[in-house]
C-alpha cells in the first residue's frame, strides 16, 4: 500500500505535534491547507498528535517520579551514552574521568 500526500501530510502534523516541533507544524500544516486539506481533517490529525504526545508525557513523569523515589545510593550513572545529542556523550560521568 502507498500513501497519498494527503494522508502523508495530515501523518507529519500528528508527528509533528507529538514531537514538539513548531517548525515542522507551521510547515505541514501550510502544505496541508495549500493542498486543499479540509480543515476537520487537520483538526483530527492535531488532535491524534495531541493524545500521542499526552501519553508521552504521561510515561516520561511516571518514569521521573520513579527515579526521584530512589535513593541516591541507588543511583548510578549510565555507562553508555544516550543516544540524543551530543552533549550527553561530552558529559563527563566518574566512571568517564
Amino acid at each position: 500500500m502507498k500513501l497519498d500526500d494527503r494522508l502523508r501530510e495530515l501523518i507529519a502534523i500528528g508527528t509533528a505535534i507529538g514531537a514538539n516541533c513548531h517548525p515542522c507544524l507551521r510547515h505541514h500544516s501550510a502544505k496541508a491547507r495549500y493542498m486543499g486539506i479540509p480543515n476537520d481533517e487537520i483538526a483530527q490529525a492535531i488532535e491524534v498528535g495531541k493524545g500521542i504526545r499526552k501519553g508521552a508525557q504521561a510515561s516520561m513523569d511516571k518514569l521521573v517520579d520513579e527515579l526521584l523515589s530512589e535513593s541516591r545510593a541507588t543511583l548510578s550513572p549510565a555507562t553508555a551514552d544516550c543516544g540524543c545529542s551530543s552533549t550527553c556523550a561530552e558529559s563527563k560521568t566518574p566512571e568517564r574521568v
